[in-house]
């Protein structure tokens, strides 16, 4: 059964952009969904519905949270490739740097078990796969 507790954490609000050789904690692939969001281990990025956008916490935490790990960053900018949202942080109460895509925090779901899984699109109604541009995904791509 999949729960999507909700409760705030985190403060604060960080608008950042990519520039730098660094790798890449953001960037796109292309799969069943069309073109998508992953992480740098190529994991699916997810947005919350039940997140407000430009909050400055996250509405995911306690058990959410386990389920649906932020992605996070250490960077001051997080460095991203071929998202064209709007790139930027907010502090989570344990004090690590949640990356916004559009002022949207964004997360994995812990169970897509490798890269391009995308298990986590539509559960509950309220966590959807992103395209580059920050769109959320509500229905398979065209083939």
């Amino acid at each position: 059964m999949l729960v999507d507790p909700s409760s705030s954490s985190g403060t604060g609000t960080t608008p950042s952009r990519s520039a730098s050789t660094a790798p890449a904690e953001l960037t796109t692939t292309s799969g069943s969904l069309g073109d998508i969001v992953v992480d740098a281990r190529g994991m699916t990025a997810y947005r919350f519905d039940k997140d407000t956008q430009n909050a400055t916490s996250s509405a995911c935490a306690g058990q959410c949270a386990t389920l649906w790990p932020a992605i996070t960053t250490t960077a001051a900018t997080p460095v991203v490739t071929g998202v064209t949202g709007t790139i930027g942080t907010i502090t989570r109460v344990d004090g690590s740097k949640q990356i916004t895509v559009d002022g949207w925090p964004i997360y994995t779901f812990g169970q897509d078990t490798k890269a391009g899984d995308t298990a986590g699109r539509g559960v509950g109604g309220v966590w959807w796969a992103l395209t580059p541009a920050e769109a959320k995904i509500t229905t398979p791509a065209a083939k």
